[in-house]
């Protein structure tokens, strides 16, 4: 009797098998992008095991549509994130997906020496979601405008 695999939940960590069916693109393939994109980060585990996260899996997805579908180079794409950002370059990954960045410390959105209170932090952090989400959508649209 054959066991089957257990069924990962939406926010669970993938291996890199697992990232590499997702993506569509082997694991050498993988591997070369995180030299070439310091965007792609995976965790690594003792013995250098990779766990990509969700995020990871949606950046990798936009790297292979853009350097495969779209023709833009390496040195393209890691313009395209520097102009445009990591969560605009997500977009073009799954236009569908909700991309969310790495929350920052809210000590870091209140300028130095600020007597900032927790609202005004808190309406920060708010407008700072509001603002990834709108670039989302921006490159959603020029996405489906290109094509």
């Amino acid at each position: 009797m054959a066991v089957k695999p257990a069924i990962k939940g939406p926010q669970a960590f993938r291996t890199i098998s697992e990232a590499s069916d997702a993506v569509g693109a082997p694991h050498h393939v993988l591997r070369f992008w995180e030299t070439k994109f310091t965007f792609v980060t995976p965790v690594k585990r003792a013995g250098g095991r990779r766990f990509y996260r969700p995020n990871d899996i949606v950046v990798l997805k936009a790297i292979k549509r853009l350097l495969h579908d779209e023709g833009l180079t390496i040195k393209g794409v890691q313009r395209l994130h520097k102009d445009q950002g990591l969560a605009r370059l997500a977009a073009y990954g799954d236009p569908d997906a909700t991309f969310v960045m790495d929350a920052e410390p809210a000590q870091s959105i209140a300028p130095a020496g600020s007597d900032a209170s927790p609202a005004t932090i808190e309406a920060h952090e708010g407008l700072a979601a509001v603002i990834a989400d709108l670039e989302a959508a921006r490159a959603r649209l020029d996405a489906v405008l290109a094509a």
